[in-house]
This record gives structure tokens, C-alpha cells and sequence, in this order.
């Protein structure tokens, strides 16, 4: 897959977030356990993980929202605990939700939040058209944004994230919940504000869209992380992976099943439409076809494939992505009941 940023390494690069030991508890509930990593200067750091993994937690504490129980932040050199303000300057938030008011028009509502960071009333009615005419937002200045679509609200909340310029933006699940065509609008805007010059700590339960997008991957389970790495040396670790991917007729769950029984050395998984298998040593796909027609299971296309990212999450962490999704889905349905 081609990624959308050409910045892809972080060596020499100077270092803009360190954290250090970083722990958070909730009564009896440890929600962040001990982590620490570094945010370095044109980074797209993607922090992965589930739902209840600790990412939103994490977030909250780096830009201030919540306290850690222990553990250091420092935000270009300052301690957070130290210097929380000038700390706050730096960065630019983007929640999973949005935080405007509906009653406001766009126009409005970057203007009130460029008041918050204390600019003059011109140069922030100057950069709230500037940054509706480049969110392609120009035409709904003036309407109320609660009548804004999902897409057209998350670009709205994003571009009163950056209204002060910061050199830091945290986005949390900037593209959940909205169309197709939207979220690829919100992926070239992260890839725009990186290539000019933004620093981005972005947390997502899409692992396609870590893999377009960041440079740095964290994974974090249950409070911990699991691994960090740049995004090429984590890939590495499936170089030796063969893969093929099987597509059916009509849905099944027996395919893996039937594979499993036959070929145990293998490891096979849903997708859609069929089943991918892995495994370290070359796949023969004609006996894997014999078996499943022989079970009755139409197999309309089988062809190898390069494995992903989300390969190297499932071999780390254990826990298969399409988990994650139906959790992010089934919290989004509690939200919206």
C-alpha cells in the first residue's frame, strides 16, 4: 500500500514529547500501566490499540485534561506538571467528539476558539476564513454547525485544533463515523498539515489507516504498550510471512475450520468475502482449493498477497482487528441510543 507521507524516519530528528513512566488509575482499574515513548519533530505517530486499551487516557493526560497518577510529560522541554499553560500552547486537540457549539456557525465557532489562545479579533477573522477556504468549508461559513454533516463537523473541529498554529496536533479517531469519501479528505488534510511542518500524535483503531499515514506505531493493550517501532522495522517482521487470500461464492464460517483440521501448521482467518491463510513456509494453494470444494465451499478467486500492517498487530498483541472495529461499533450505537 502506498503510503501518504513521504517523512518516514526519525533519526536526528529533535524530540517534542518525552513521556516518561506515565500511570494512571481509576479506584481499582489501571487504565495507562507504566509506558513511556517520545513524540519526535515531523512524526505522524499512530498509537493503536482496542476499545478500554488506554489510548483516549493516554491523550488526555499529554494535553492536559487529566493528571497522571505518576510518571513525567514534558512538552518541548517543559514539564506539564511544572508549566501546564505554556505546555497547553504548543498543542492543538482534536477529541473522538466533537466540542463546538451547534448553535454557532463555523465561522463563529473558530473565531471563539481563536479568542480562547488570545488572538486579536482581525488576525483571527483573518485565519478562520483562511482555514474554512482551505477545509473546503468557505460555502458553509455562515450556518449553524449543527447542521453540518459528520465529515464537514470533524474538518470544522480540526481546523479549530490548529486555529493557533501549533507545532503539535493530537487527533483522537479522527475519521470514525464518517462516509468514505470524507474520511479520505480527513487523511490528506493529516498528510497536508504534516508535509507542512505539524507534529502529529494520532490514535486509531483503523490499522489501514496507520498504515497510510504514520511513521512511528505504537501498540498499546490493556494499558501497556506492547511495541514501537518505525513503521518499516515493525513491517519487516512479516517478510518471511506467505499469505493467500481466498474468496468465495457465498459467505461461510466452515472454511477455516475445514482448513485448520486438514492443514494444522497453518493460520487461517476471516475476511471479507473469505479467508486469508498465513504462514511461514510457501503456501501450495491446490490442495488448498481441492479441500475446500470438497466441503462444498466455491472458491471463486485465490491469489497471493503482500502481508500489512494489521498482520503484524494480530502477531503482537493477539487481539484480530476486526474485534476492535465491532467495539469502536457497538460504542458508537450505545452513544447514539
Amino acid at each position: 500500500m502506498t503510503k501518504q507521507v513521504s517523512n518516514k524516519t526519525s533519526d536526528n530528528k529533535k524530540s517534542l514529547i518525552d513521556v516518561v513512566r506515565l500511570t494512571k488509575t481509576f479506584e481499582d482499574i489501571t487504565a495507562v500501566n507504566d509506558i513511556s515513548f517520545s513524540l519526535n519533530q515531523g512524526d505522524i505517530f499512530g498509537f493503536l490499540g482496542p476499545n478500554g486499551a488506554g489510548k483516549t487516557t493516554t491523550i488526555n493526560m499529554l494535553t492536559g485534561l487529566s493528571r497522571p497518577n505518576s510518571g513525567t510529560i514534558k512538552v518541548a522541554g517543559l514539564d506539564c506538571d511544572k508549566n501546564p499553560k505554556a505546555a497547553q500552547h504548543l498543542i492543538g486537540i482534536v477529541p473522538d467528539e466533537s466540542n463546538l457549539y451547534p448553535e454557532l456557525s463555523g465561522f463563529d465557532n473558530l473565531c471563539f476558539c481563536a479568542s480562547l489562545y488570545g488572538i486579536h479579533k482581525k488576525e483571527r477573522r483573518k485565519r478562520a476564513e483562511e482555514l474554512l477556504q482551505t477545509f473546503g468549508l468557505k460555502e458553509a461559513a455562515n450556518r449553524k454547525f449543527g447542521g453540518y454533516s459528520k465529515g464537514m463537523k470533524r474538518k470544522l473541529t480540526i481546523a479549530a485544533g490548529i486555529i493557533h498554529r501549533p507545532p503539535i496536533l493530537f487527533l483522537d479517531e479522527p475519521t470514525t463515523g464518517i462516509d468514505v469519501a470524507s474520511a479520505r479528505q480527513i487523511r490528506q488534510l493529516i498528510s497536508d498539515l504534516n508535509s507542512d511542518g505539524t507534529t502529529i500524535f494520532l490514535t486509531t483503531h483503523y490499522i489501514e489507516e496507520a498504515e497510510r499515514l504514520c511513521n512511528r506505531i505504537a501498540f498499546i493493550v490493556k494499558g501497556r504498550i506492547a511495541r514501537i517501532d518505525t513503521f518499516e522495522n515493525l513491517m519487516r517482521q512479516t517478510q518471511e510471512q506467505y499469505v493467500v487470500q481466498f474468496s468465495f461464492q457465498e459467505a461461510t464460517d466452515k472454511a477455516c475450520e475445514n482448513i485448520l483440521t486438514a492443514f494444522p501448521d497453518l493460520h487461517c482467518q476471516n475476511s471479507p468475502g473469505g479467508v486469508r491463510v498465513k504462514s511461514y513456509h510457501p503456501i501450495r494453494v491446490g490442495p488448498l482449493v481441492r479441500l475446500l470444494e470438497d466441503n462444498g465451499i466455491e472458491v471463486s478467486e485465490a491469489r497471493k498477497i503482500h502481508p500489512t500492517l494489521e498482520d503484524v498487530f494480530v502477531k503482537i498483541t493477539g487481539i484480530e482487528v476486526g474485534i476492535m472495529k465491532k467495539e469502536k461499533e457497538k460504542m458508537k450505537m450505545g452513544d447514539n441510543a
